[in-house]
């Protein structure tokens, strides 16, 4: 009876609907002699009670009120069928566009695997159209980590071995600090001894439980906890003039999804100490406000109105460029955009990186136009997560990197 009324109530007048719940909760009470009986469906809904007649001590439908319900009722079944139509006709392209993905992915793998990665060092040096286009496109995903692991490169001359030796030197420190229970939170401050610094090894713990949580693989008991823990402790003993910097667990992270674990310490040893990256995790200023300022050039060239409004709402590139490059957008883009990403980091340097803030900012321009200060950092330290990767990709297409005859290069210098 209840089932019933929720709809009727929308249908008929509230009387109505209170004398149907009476009649039709009364066991007695015989159904109504003009009711429909030769439908030629059953009704999946209780909408089909606009077409039923009143019961016999009620006044009956005019012909008019019959035939509009009998309207309203087809166009309820007519609206139903075109969202069902429109579901799915939108599975259908989702499948093909699938289908088309999947067999780009097939096709580049092969010739990634026959034709680019056997040729490397010619095929890397030379940069041939062909190979940028594939790689704009996007790394296959089985051979993603190779390639980002040959693009970065290992000019520290790291090997296994001494990953290895690293990895117990911060194994021995754990177990220190777990007999001494804990280390002074004072010690761990800007002009701390390279031993001090040795110390961040505490703050790995706690950042590794925010490192893609919605993954639930780095958290402690994932599958990937104690690898990140080692990967992290390893580069802190490496360099403990750097320490762990809040940041490093993502891009750590990344990399052990796509590279073994002491490739994947290698190369992200070799990743960090990249100048932008050096700049950024060292906290060098000057260095820094070199990077801003260079681009701030571009973003002035390619969004004039965005950039007038930053500056009215005096949004300065450090309160969201230093989270964007800190991750290398992995914190803050969807992992599957992240890694597009970082596949042109990897084909182009730096530049890329403040190409895509320049995407994103492209592609949110009007949104953002719309916001004041406190709206535009909160919306830019959080991405909307429904962001796609060729949407993203279309605004950094649209970027240009030259500002008079000048590049990137030539301008941040």
């Amino acid at each position: 009876t209840k089932r019933y009324s929720v709809h009727v109530i929308v249908l008929c007048d509230p009387q109505e609907e209170q004398m149907r719940d009476i009649l039709s909760s009364c066991p007695q009470c015989p159904p109504s002699a003009g009711r429909r009986k030769n439908l030629e469906f059953e009704p999946l809904s209780t909408t089909a009670l606009i077409l039923e007649d009143r019961p016999a001590n009620l006044p009956a439908k005019s012909m008019e009120e019959t035939q509009r319900h009998k309207l309203e009722y087809e166009e309820m079944v007519a609206g139903a069928k075109r969202r069902e139509l429109k579901e799915a006709q939108k599975k259908k392209r989702q499948m093909k566009e699938r289908h088309r993905q999947e067999d780009i992915i097939s096709n580049a793998m092969v010739i990634w695997n026959n034709e680019i990665l056997p040729h490397w060092d010619t095929m890397y040096v030379s940069g041939t159209r062909r190979v940028r286009e594939l790689w704009w496109a996007g790394l296959p995903p089985s051979v993603r980590g190779r390639v980002w692991s040959l693009a970065i490169g290992n000019e520290l001359n790291i090997t296994a071995e001494l990953y290895e030796i690293f990895l117990s030197r911060a194994k021995e420190k754990w177990r220190s600090y777990s007999e001494t229970s804990s280390v002074n939170d004072s010690e761990s401050d800007g002009g701390a001894s390279l031993a001090d610094r040795e110390s961040s090894l505490d703050l790995i713990k706690l950042d590794i439980s925010r490192t893609f949580p919605s993954l639930f693989i780095f958290q402690k008991g994932g599958p990937y906890h104690d690898l990140l823990h080692s990967v992290l402790g390893a580069y802190t003993c490496y360099r403990p003039d750097i320490g762990y910097v809040q940041g490093m667990s993502f891009i750590a992270a990344v990399l052990i999804l796509n590279l073994e674990e002491a490739e994947a310490f290698i190369t992200f040893a070799n990743l960090l100490n990249k100048p932008c990256q050096m700049a950024f995790f060292r906290v060098d200023h000057e260095l820094m406000l070199k990077y801003f300022s260079a681009f701030e050039v571009f973003f002035e060239e390619n969004l004039p109105h965005l950039f007038n409004h930053f500056q009215t709402n005096s949004l300065t590139p450090d309160l969201y460029l230093i989270d964007w490059i800190f991750t290398l957008y992995s914190k803050s883009l969807p992992l599957d955009v992240a890694c597009r990403v970082w596949d042109v980091f990897c084909r182009d340097g730096e530049e890329s990186l403040f190409r895509t803030g320049l995407g994103i900012l492209r592609l949110y321009e009007d949104v953002l136009l719309q916001m004041d200060f406190i709206h535009i950092a909160q919306f830019l330290s959080r991405l909307p997560e429904d962001l796609q990767s060729h949407t993203l990709f279309n605004a950094m297409a649209n970027t240009h990197m030259v500002s008079r005859n000048r590049r990137w290069a030539q301008v941040s210098a």
